[in-house]
């Protein structure tokens, strides 16, 4: 089945799901969370999706429930927090702005990683993308990480979103789709792989949305939208200890 078909299925499975608005989502936030990826080949993921229409309803914005997003990653001239990541420095962060392109929002967002596998998420409005940090931005980066990073646009990531929401058990997931990544005159796309991410206060193997992956024989599995990109856009960084993870995606999107 060509690409294009199989998105025209995923969009009427999608509306098939019960809505639910941004503002009931906020219920949802997990702004301290833990955060559990899974990659799946988007051939499989009608029939997950199918499997989880009764659990979960699905976030819709202005009648759209595939959204658009644009993210620009920050990281230092020496590439500290891709290095971190690759190096298993358990307490990292990363930076980022993001724009949510359906709802016409822009955020400074900072993330942060401690030993425990928490995720904590920062964020603070932006009128548009900051190549260049204003005063403002600085200080809220400061005010959070406590340093003063020396820091420079690394990455333009966009991809497709599904969000899903179980209002109930306080969880959400994302789904991940059509993800690009850009720096200059170079791209990469990843046309079959699809990133779920699921955010619970902690991680819940009993979750409908993790034994119904397991069922397509889909396990939690660790990687970073960010550093993948980053191994593809600047090859001549250090990522041997990424290389069976790029081994993976690639066996996994076949």
């Amino acid at each position: 089945m060509d690409l294009s078909k199989r998105y025209e299925n995923l969009k009427s499975v999608i509306h098939q799901f019960d809505s639910v608005s941004l503002n009931e989502m906020n219920s949802v936030a997990l702004m301290k969370r833990t955060d559990t990826k899974f990659i799946v080949n988007i051939s499989y993921l009608t029939s997950i999706l199918k499997e989880l229409q009764k659990s979960y309803r699905v976030l819709e914005i202005k009648d759209k429930r595939i959204m658009d997003y644009m993210s620009l990653y920050l990281d230092t001239p020496e590439f500290k927090f891709y290095h971190d990541h690759h190096n298993g420095i358990v307490n990292r962060t990363k930076i980022r702005q993001r724009k949510y392109v359906d709802s016409n929002l822009t955020f400074l967002e900072i993330k942060q990683k401690n030993g425990k596998g928490e995720t904590k998420k920062s964020r603070i409005k932006l009128k548009d993308f900051e190549a260049d940090l204003s005063t403002s931005s600085k200080d809220f980066i400061f005010k959070i990480t406590r340093q003063n990073f020396e820091l420079k646009p690394s990455l333009w990531n966009r991809f497709n979103r599904i969000t899903l929401v179980n209002l109930e058990d306080k969880e959400r997931a994302t789904i991940d789709l059509k993800l690009t990544y850009s720096s200059d005159n170079t791209e990469k796309s990843y046309e079959n792989l699809v990133v779920i991410e699921v955010k619970q206060s902690k991680f819940d193997r009993t979750a409908t949305i993790v034994k119904v992956l397991k069922k397509f024989n889909y396990l939690p599995y660790s990687i970073s939208k960010y550093c993948i990109g980053v191994t593809h856009i600047y090859p001549n960084l250090k990522q041997n200890l990424f290389k069976n993870k790029l081994l993976k995606i690639n066996k996994i999107i076949a």
